[in-house]
């Protein structure tokens, strides 16, 4: 016998641990994760290390196939606990063996006495030979973390002198700091952690679209994202929940409610599956939002309950872990299921719990958590005290929500007895739909102020507030006119840049966009340069720039913005959902439709309650557009009647007034002339003197700009153009005195169809309006604005541009012709595994082509064919022509067939 049964089946076990996995039916390839990212370029070590359940095999197959497209050989590697060094050796040689098809390598290697008594130099010899080859590898160690320790230290051996053509990633579960060494003190290593691996949301709507395409539409894709946090594990159980459903947007709402699918069927098993006293241990602590080794053995009472905590936080997909951090957190799923299923523990059980985490929590002046855990422990007295050190700081720094659980637990008299409380409650109402409440409870603060310049600022910072979001807007300018013609009476940053911000927001309401970004460019102290009230003041820098117009000026300052707080804030924070309203309808005018839509997804509903009067109305009429330029214009108007209903709900007029305007050009556009004039005749109604009740100049400016707007459109649906081209003049001229860019481009155009309708000559009209349209990045400003000066545009391009789109039909009906539909060629991928003839013979090879066929299609000898024949067969260790094949695309050297 050549093998015994235990030597073959050790080479049988040696074949599967270095055999790579299947890659994932629907692999998203993530361009963030590439190899090719310049944050991994010529970095020859890379650690891929997260808990389980964060999409490390899928990382390591994206990796691999990118390897091998890009000409490398790929070895790989699952490691395990009984990997001690000669059989980790023996491991790293059959790896190079089956990815790189060189059945020889490392034979003498394995034929001496070193690879068991001197581990060492064997994997040096390994090094060298590899070092030896003409190949550029890549060697994957998946579950580095199981090796036992000498054989660790064997693998730290390789990455710190690994060869120029070696290249090594290692993906582990746990740290592995202590293998890398001075690698990441010298820049030689990079690690991938849990937050790089978390899918973003764009990520995830591409996931969505992999899976389902337009049958789940981006407002299910960020309910979706919003509901697993970007977990890869998450997302995958909850897209084949979904996949196994009729209708997945209806499987998608059933996994959203409240002790939904995703709750009990996948949490709710992986929780079960734990030991009874892990059980236990995670309902103790899941008191808390987040855990630290040190809380939890406060909170438990456990001794163990440091090591318990990283066990379970290494070995389950229960916790987000953070980076650098002792601090980790349960998993949104797993902490609601968790705290559902505390509360059948008795209140005499669970109020000590919180009574420790609250005592822990204060000692390290974590206030906010420590009111909270103190209230749930019936320590009202310590939780009001300790509410009144923290809220009103939070609640400046953007966490609205923090106030938000408190306003059920808060009584009233506590709010009177303390100001610091009622400062920040009102805060929080200013700031929403509680507009008259806000200014009562501001009201005794103020009178109780005295000589307190600085607090008598602030509730006058408030009541503007309430102002600003009810839409009284000249009000708004009324209450902070005492203040605008001097410094504020502090010398608080977070007050000075608030004070700005009033200035630049009055500005821009006076239609003075320019003076208003003026007012943001004033230094302003170093301490409020990252605050939550200075992204309000990029905010208003972004909306100065869409009230102007200029498109491209506002992404260029709202996009990085809106990154931010989305990473900061939440995607569902009220100001991060303003930032993508902004940014959404700069996008629409830029022509990106889908990315407008995707902005907006999951947002509506917090605008609608958090939202400034401007950033609903531009959502909304942003949502619309989008709908009616994919064709759904029965979408468009549910939603221009829903701007329309929310705007009579919360008492904002101007918001029916934009409702009325966007359907009066709606159906104007469609030459429904009767449904224009009801819709014109509706917004007259509604813009009639002392009919709203925030009339105002400054309110009524933009809306009488808007009304004779519409009156034009309504007039050319009825065909009376010499009436359009007089309102659209009113028009006009209202717009350029407001600075308002994309209506003064709009009325522009349609001026110059007006012109052409009545017999004169409207070229130089409209070569300014495209010029101007040009110039701020409105490209669908014109196109939109009606049917016949689209037409007229459109002739208007030049016969080169038409002969170009025919040319470029014309090529794409060519490339069609010959193509196989739903198969694709053999294609050889051009690794330096096989020479190019050889990966030529594969090809024909994977056609089922004869050695005769070969050698005509290569204009060779039949001899030649049967040499490079020979070659195949013995790298890839093949026994027959389909074995030949089925290897190769088992190896990544083969795609398609």
């Amino acid at each position: 016998m050549l093998f015994s049964s235990g030597t073959r089946d050790a080479a049988t076990d040696l074949i599967l641990k270095t055999t790579p996995p299947r890659a994932p039916r629907h692999m998203l390839l993530r361009p963030k994760l590439q190899l090719s990212d310049p944050h991994f370029r010529g970095c020859p070590v890379l650690a891929l290390q997260a808990p389980a359940g964060y999409g490390k095999t899928s990382v390591l197959a994206q990796w691999r196939r990118e390897a091998l497209g890009g000409g490398a050989a790929v070895a790989w590697l699952l490691a395990d606990y009984n990997d001690e060094p000669a059989r980790f050796v023996r491991a790293l040689v059959q790896a190079v063996r089956n990815g790189c098809a060189r059945p020889a390598f490392g034979s003498q290697l394995l034929e001496g006495a070193s690879i068991t008594d001197h581990p060492l130099d064997a994997l040096t010899a390994w090094l060298a030979e590899l070092a030896a080859t003409s190949l550029d590898v890549l060697l994957m160690v998946d579950e580095a973390d199981t090796l036992p320790p000498a054989s660790a230290e064997l693998l730290a051996y390789l990455m710190h002198n690994a060869p120029q053509n070696l290249r090594v990633v290692a993906a582990a579960r746990a740290s592995l700091a202590d293998l890398l060494g001075e690698l990441l003190a010298y820049g030689q290593c990079v690690v991938v952690g849990p937050e790089l691996l978390r899918f973003s949301y764009d990520e995830t709507r591409k996931l969505v679209a992999v899976r389902f395409g337009a049958a789940v539409d981006a407002e299910a894709s960020a309910r979706l994202h919003e509901l697993t946090a970007g977990w890869p594990l998450g997302l995958q159980l909850a897209l084949a929940a979904m996949e196994h459903g009729r209708e997945p947007g209806a499987a998608l709402t059933s996994l959203a409610a409240e002790n939904g699918t995703l709750h009990e069927r996948v949490m709710g098993v992986l929780l079960d599956r734990l030991a009874p006293a892990d059980q236990d241990f995670l309902l103790a602590t899941a008191i808390t939002n987040s855990a630290h080794p040190e809380l939890c053995v406060a909170v438990s009472g456990q001794a163990d309950a440091a090591a318990r905590l990283a066990r379970l936080a290494r070995e389950t997909p229960l916790f987000l872990v953070a980076e650098d951090s002792a601090w980790c957190r349960l998993h949104p799923l797993a902490h609601e299921l968790l705290l559902q299923r505390l509360q059948s523990w008795p209140a005499e059980r669970r109020q000590p719990l919180h009574a420790r985490a609250a005592q822990w929590l204060a000692e390290r002046g974590m206030l906010q958590e420590a009111a909270r855990q103190a209230h749930a422990a019936g320590q009202t007295a310590l939780a009001f005290d300790l509410a009144e050190r923290c809220l009103l700081d939070a609640v400046r720094q953007g966490e609205l929500g923090a106030l938000e659980q408190w306003r059920q637990l808060l009584p009233e008299e506590e709010l009177a007895r303390r100001p610091r409380l009622g400062l920040a409650a009102a805060w929080v109402m200013a700031l929403g739909e509680h507009h008259r409440k806000a200014e009562q409870l501001v009201a005794p603060i103020e009178q109780a102020a005295g000589d307190d310049a600085a607090l008598r600022y602030e509730c006058a910072l408030i009541v503007s507030a309430a102002a600003y979001y009810a839409d009284e807007v000249d009000r708004f300018v009324a209450l902070m006119a005492p203040w605008a013609g001097a410094a504020p009476p502090t010398s608080d940053p977070w007050l000075l840049q608030a004070h700005a911000n009033r200035l630049a927001a009055t500005a821009t309401l006076q239609g003075d966009p320019a003076r208003a970004r003026r007012h943001q460019q004033a230094p302003q102290p170093a301490a409020a340069a990252s605050s939550y009230v200075r992204r309000w003041g990029e905010f208003l820098v972004g909306q100065s720039y869409l009230w102007e117009g200029q498109v491209r000026l506002a992404q260029q300052t709202v996009r990085p913005a809106l990154q931010r707080a989305d990473a900061d804030l939440g995607r569902r924070h009220p100001l991060a959902a303003m930032f993508a309203a902004l940014l959404a309808a700069a996008e629409y005018e830029a022509g990106e439709v889908e990315e407008a839509q995707a902005l907006l997804a999951y947002r509506l509903d917090v605008l609608e309650r958090s939202g400034t009067p401007d950033t609903v109305l531009l959502a909304y009429r942003t949502a619309a557009r989008c709908a009616l330029a994919q064709g759904a214009e029965h979408r468009a108007l549910d939603l221009l009647e829903g701007l329309h209903a929310l705007g009579a709900a919360r008492s904002l007029p101007r918001l029916c007034a934009a409702s009325l305007v966007e359907q009066v050009q709606l159906h104007a556009r469609q030459q429904r002339a009767e449904s224009a004039r009801a819709a014109l005749e509706r917004l007259q109604a509604l813009l009639a003197p002392g009919a709203a009740p925030g009339d105002g100049p400054l309110w009524r400016a933009p809306l009488d700009m808007l009304h004779a707007l519409s009156q034009a459109y309504a007039a050319m649906a009825g065909h009376d153009w010499q009436g359009a081209l007089a309102a659209l003049d009113e028009a006009g001229t209202r717009a350029a005195a407001l600075r308002f860019g994309r209506i003064t481009v709009q009325a522009m155009g349609l001026r110059a169809l007006a012109t052409r309708q009545c017999g004169r000559d409207g070229e130089a009209l409209l070569h300014e309006a495209q010029n101007l349209a040009a110039t701020y990045g409105l490209q669908r400003t014109l196109a939109d604005a009606h049917p016949m000066l689209a037409d007229w545009l459109a002739r208007k391009a030049s016969a080169l541009a038409d002969s170009a789109a025919a040319a470029s039909a014309s090529a794409r009906a060519g490339g069609d012709k010959g193509s196989p539909a739903g198969a694709s060629a053999p294609r050889a991928l051009p690794s330096m595994v096989l020479t190019p003839k050889e990966r030529e013979v594969l090809e024909l090879l994977a056609r089922n082509l004869s050695n005769k066929e070969i050698a005509q299609a290569m204009a060779v000898g039949e001899e030649t064919v049967k040499w490079h024949l020979k070659n195949l067969f013995g790298k890839l260790d093949a026994a027959s022509r389909k074995h030949v094949v089925r290897r190769a695309q088992l190896l990544g050297l083969l795609e398609g067939g």
